[in-house]
């Protein structure tokens, strides 16, 4: 019968800057007596795919890199170390926090940046393992995400090649008849979060293999890049308080423009 298979590829082991990432998977996929299959998507983290493209840096300090690696500050609140969390946009245009710059499992004074062009790695990825199995396959590279409104985090997907990105359902029909209007469906976040249940986050296991979906392209694709949100239509561009401060400040300054006195003139800067 049909249905859903995920399972974590073990043995790929440390990853070092110039690896082949591709015949390392290759490899451990063979030890493990496994054959890649048309239609399977390989899942990959990030982490492993940065430390092969040599995104391993010294850094004494994770903030200052995380400041390099940001394009625009979301928002940010102090923690009581003294440091602050910063969600900031990194030049990929993904919104995450600290610019998805990752100081665990790395040696002392260095920190890991994400890959330049995640889809690029993707296609590199996806390229290498098509030749050396000779299957049919799509490649998806994830990182760990929080999500507003909700409590904890999942993976998403921030590269892919290969693999249909998004299910449009615009234009169709529900159970009942009615036009849908706004039901497309991020596939490759979906399969991002299902593979992390059997990659996890401390086993060592960066590569998982799902198979049963109908999603792989003959062509690399738009990758992840097509998934990011414009400003033109983001309603939600800052943190609550970075807005709430924005708008304040607009409003004493057309005020300003007016000639007249602004209204709470002395009131303070942030919201009761």
């Amino acid at each position: 019968m049909p249905g859903l298979s995920v399972w974590s590829v073990e043995g790929v082991g440390e990853v070092v800057p110039g690896d082949d990432l591709a015949d390392l998977i290759a490899r451990a996929l063979d030890r493990a007596g496994e054959t890649l299959a048309d239609g399977d998507v390989l899942v990959v983290a990030s982490k492993i795919v940065s430390k092969a493209e040599g995104r391993l840096v010294p850094a004494e300090d994770r903030e200052d890199a995380i400041t390099a690696e940001a394009v625009r500050v979301v928002a940010s609140r102090p923690r009581r170390d003294g440091g602050a969390t910063r969600i900031v946009e990194t030049r990929h245009g993904f919104v995450m926090a600290a610019a998805g710059v990752d100081a665990s499992n790395v040696p002392a004074g260095h920190v890991l940046l994400l890959p330049v062009d995640p889809d690029g790695s993707a296609r590199t990825l996806a390229a290498g393992l098509r030749g050396s199995s000779g299957a049919r396959i799509g490649v998806i590279v994830t990182d760990t995400f929080g999500r507003p409104w909700r409590q904890g985090q999942t993976d998403l997907a921030i590269g892919a090649a290969h693999v249909r990105v998004v299910a449009d359902h615009r234009g169709g029909h529900d159970a009942h008849g009615r036009p849908m209007t706004a039901s497309v469906t991020a596939l490759v976040d979906e399969i991002a979060a299902a593979a992390d249940l059997v990659k996890g986050k401390a086993g060592g296991l960066p590569v998982a293999v799902v198979r049963g979906l109908d999603v792989v392209t003959d062509e690399a694709g738009p990758g992840v890049a097509s998934l990011v949100r414009g400003a033109e239509s983001d309603m939600f561009r800052l943190g609550s308080d970075e807005a709430f401060a924005a708008g304040h400040a607009a409003g004493l300054r057309m005020a300003q423009e007016l000639g007249e006195r602004p209204v709470g003139e002395h009131a303070p800067e942030t919201r009761p």
